[in-house]
């Protein structure tokens, strides 16, 4: 009888770190899988030499599919919002939408729930100066640094710098307007539309 409990034992010990072993792997990727997730982002500046204040937000929900474990490509859609005010009078106004493509490049995991990523996107964006009437339409591509945290096996944190490498070319809908082009090598200016501050946000894996 002890033998017989002690072998049920030792089973339930084995089965036990066998479940846990193949649950520690499941905190990641694999070919095939599908992943939702919504990112926001703030910006604000204050310069009190020359009495200028912007400030904004955007909301980036994402779609994207895992090609092999590391590599996944998808699209997302935005919703931003900036405000630009001299010697406290408003002097722009701005909200509008975007949408895009990405490809996210999976490639160094720091312990079992931390993964980062680079991520490449392309996209359009179509802003709206309320104040001033009239619009902006750009066209650019930036390079994004990332992490995600698993919390639990389908749910995780998700920290990205955007555009640490990007270009964008705008052109206002007003007559005599030409289009202005943008490089920017680390965080890009407020006004872009596509991005230049931290982000934060959720990822669910279905």
């Amino acid at each position: 009888m002890k033998k017989l409990l002690f072998t049920a034992a030792v089973a339930v010990l084995g089965f036990t770190s066998v479940s846990a072993q193949e649950e520690a792997k499941t905190f990641g990727f694999a070919e095939g899988d599908i992943f939702v997730e919504g990112m926001i982002g703030f910006n604000s500046t204050n310069n009190k030499n020359t009495e200028e204040k912007t400030s904004g937000f955007e909301i980036s929900p994402k779609l994207g599919y895992f090609i092999s474990e590391d590599l996944a490509i998808g699209g997302e859609l935005s919703f931003m919002s900036s405000k630009e005010e001299v010697a406290g009078t408003d002097t722009a106004d701005y909200s509008g939408f975007g949408v895009g493509a990405f490809a996210r490049y999976y490639f160094l995991d720091l312990g079992e729930r931390f993964k980062t990523f680079t991520e490449f996107g392309v996209g359009y964006a179509n802003q709206n100066d309320k104040l001033n009437d009239f619009k902006v339409n750009t066209i650019g591509a930036g390079l994004d640094l990332g992490i995600n945290y698993f919390v639990t096996e389908k749910i995780a944190l998700s920290f990205g710098l955007k555009n640490v490498l990007s270009f964008a070319t705008a052109k206002a809908d007003v007559d005599g307007a030409e289009a202005v082009s943008e490089f920017n090598l680390g965080f890009g200016d407020v006004a872009n539309p596509f991005g230049g501050t931290a982000n934060f946000g959720i990822l669910f894996k279905l």
